[in-house]
């Protein structure tokens, strides 16, 4: 080609004049080694361009780099300074103190106490499931849980949560000083400072205050806004009143080392700190509880004597200001140690106390339904007198029994021998009195069960009482409508009489009965039971006073109220609970014996107030399979009230 058939010319000539100066130079211009073929051109211009671009990307690539490092450096070091800081600075919940609960003088029955136990940050796990699981393995050996517990536990709420998660609470000082130096190689695991729940030791107590417990997925269901870590009333005042004593929790940072340890806690913003729960002070006396339950427990034993040892286990003993409604005693036995929950209580101490036959665990106060017997005669006579149906010169001769047909509805014993009011009938728990009141005998027109349903209802019966505890049950009232529908069968004359004694498919619980005779003690204010008397922050300020809450007034006459006091009183001075009449009050009241089990066996009953002429307090005591109400549940009356009128 051309260009190269030059180049080979020019180089001849060039060669041609090299020749002339040999003589003057040690080497020739031929020397320089030159293509000799166009390939070889080519390969050389290749060379040239790869090695011109391997230059080319070095110097960009360097290029790059710096200026990476200048935007690292200098344009974004703050913020990456910011996210360095966030992987070592942890946010920790600091828990808010939880409201202590004490009762009207002031007596601590529900505070905290400080305690130890074995926390995890799931966030702060090995990220690979074989050197958790080598954790979690460690951690059973040390506190003997199963391994599936605690990856359970500690994975609950997702392994990038930083919140603390506790696997075992409430371990004692000097364990936790062992466990301390055991998982200081552990990442993630930590030994943690608590508070946990303290009770107070009063029998009792437990149902009335109830205890905490872990947040449960049902519980977050209804509380979103709780952590996994939380705790949270699950029964009694806790329970009732969880938003006051919650408080809000804080937020501390604390700075980590690689395996998540603790180095220290940084400044905290005094903007996150906690805000402590509210305190509650009852109208709970604790004197009067312990002394309730002492004379309670004291009727069970007199019942076992008569029953049998095995036969009486069960009471309740309550007291109530007819004033304002405040309880200042509810006593349900047995009962049992609240303390079992106040760290986690174990699977076979629970187990225990969910088997018992004689469940401890049930509120026998407000949850227990019962035949009332007699102690519901005071509802009849109020319905008769404000119907009209009697009035307090209305009397008859009571024969031992009334037959109809081939039915015989008795008396518990003869009153046939002498002429019988209202108020006699009230004071010796006359039957056939009552029979005729309900579903009418001789002279006296009855009631009927849709009018006898309608002064049950009147007085609160049939439905919870309003009670600020959880759980409380309605009793029942039955009519012709509830049977036809839970028997498949019509609705008797007979079926008149026993409900006008108590008897028969007539349910009632003790806190209701209590709240009926307090209605009749105050003049006729059916008053809502109340257990909080008031709400309390921490500077000691008064949130909220829980004062007399009426749920109905006026609905019986004065006149009523004041005959049916009469016949209360008269059985104290001369019916079937003589043995009060020396008291150092005035007192008047009723006993009940309630047939159930086929008849087999009855419940002891007695209702009653006191002073007589200004009534402060009224009371309610039932034994569960405890016999005759004047016999078993009259003198645990009496011992109240002797200790209340004694030391008040």
């Amino acid at each position: 080609m051309d260009i190269f058939g030059n180049f080979t010319r020019l180089r001849g000539d060039n060669k041609r004049r090299r020749v002339k100066k040999n003589s003057s130079f040690d080497f020739t211009f031929s020397d320089i080694s030159t293509p000799n073929s166009i390939g070889e051109v080519q390969e050389a211009d290749k060379t040239y361009f790869s090695l011109l671009l391997a230059k080319s990307l070095v110097v960009l690539v360097f290029c790059v780099l710096v200026f990476k490092l200048f935007l690292l450096q200098a344009v974004q070091g703050k913020f990456n300074e910011r996210l360095a800081e966030s992987n070592r600075v942890h946010p920790r919940v600091v828990e808010a103190k939880r409201g202590v609960i004490t009762d009207k003088n002031g007596q601590w029955l529900a505070r905290n106490k400080p305690s130890f136990s074995l926390a995890i940050y799931p966030a702060d796990l090995p990220k690979k499931e074989s050197e958790r699981t080598n954790v979690y393995s460690k951690l059973s050996e040390f506190i003997g849980e199963p391994i599936e517990e605690i990856k359970k536990t500690a994975e609950a709420n997702n392994l990038t949560s930083l919140y603390q998660v506790s696997i075992k609470e409430n371990i004692p000082h000097d364990q936790a000083l062992v466990l301390e130096k055991k998982i200081v190689e552990l990442p993630g695991v930590f030994m943690a400072k608590e508070a946990i729940r303290d009770y107070a030791i009063l029998p009792g107590v437990s149902h009335v205050i109830g205890y905490t417990g872990k947040v449960s997925f049902d519980d977050l269901e209804q509380n979103p806004e709780y952590l996994m870590s939380d705790k949270i009333g699950k029964n009694g005042i806790e329970y009732s009143y969880e938003s006051s004593l919650k408080g809000n929790n804080g937020i501390e940072e604390v700075e980590v080392d690689s395996k998540g340890t603790i180095i220290r806690v940084l400044i905290e913003d005094k903007n996150r700190q906690p805000d402590p729960g509210n305190d509650l002070t009852l109208y709970l006396d604790s004197n009067l509880q312990k002394k309730a339950a002492e004379s309670l427990m004291n009727g069970i034993n007199e019942a076992r004597k008569t029953v049998g040892e095995d036969q009486v286990h069960a009471g309740v003993a309550a007291v109530m200001d007819v004033r304002s409604g405040g309880i200042l005693a509810m006593v349900s036995l047995p009962d049992y140690d609240l303390n079992l929950f106040a760290g986690r209580i174990s699977n076979s101490q629970y187990k225990t106390l969910s088997n018992d036959k004689n469940l401890p665990m049930f509120n026998r106060s407000i949850k227990g339904a019962y035949p009332p017997g007699s102690i519901v005669k005071i509802v009849m006579a109020a319905a008769g007198l404000e119907e009209g149906n009697i009035t307090s010169s209305t009397s008859i001769i009571t024969p031992s029994a009334i037959k109809i047909g081939d039915y015989v509805f008795p008396d518990w014993k003869d009153h046939s021998y002498e002429s019988t009011n209202v108020e006699r009938a009230i004071a010796e728990s006359n039957n056939i009195f009552f029979y005729a009141l309900g579903g009418g005998f001789d002279k006296i027109k009855g009631l009927g069960i849709e009018k006898i349903k309608k002064y049950w209802e009147m007085f609160g019966l049939g439905k919870p009482t309003g009670i600020d505890l959880p759980g409380e049950a309605g009793g029942l009232l039955p009519d012709p409508e509830w049977k036809q529908k839970a028997k498949k069968e019509p609705w008797y004359l007979g079926d008149t009489y026993h409900v006008s004694i108590g008897q028969g498919d007539l349910l009632v619980t003790p806190m209701q009965m209590l709240k009926v005779t307090a209605a009749i003690a105050n003049g006729g204010k059916l008053l809502q039971p109340q257990m909080v008397h008031k709400i309390t922050n921490q500077k000691g300020e008064v949130q909220t006073e829980f004062g007399p809450r009426i749920e109905r007034d006026n609905f019986i006459s004065a006149d009523v109220i004041k005959v049916i006091q009469e016949g209360m009183r008269l059985t104290i001075t001369e019916g079937s609970a003589r043995n009060l009449n020396d008291l150092p009050v005035k007192a008047a009241g009723k006993t009940g014996t309630a047939q159930f089990l086929n008849n087999q066996k009855t419940h002891a009953w007695f209702e009653g107030y006191a002073p007589y002429d200004d009534p402060e307090i009224a009371v309610i005591v039932m034994v569960e399979g405890g016999g005759g109400g004047h016999e078993i549940a009259a003198p645990v009356a009496k011992e109240i009230l002797q200790y209340y009128f004694g030391n008040r």
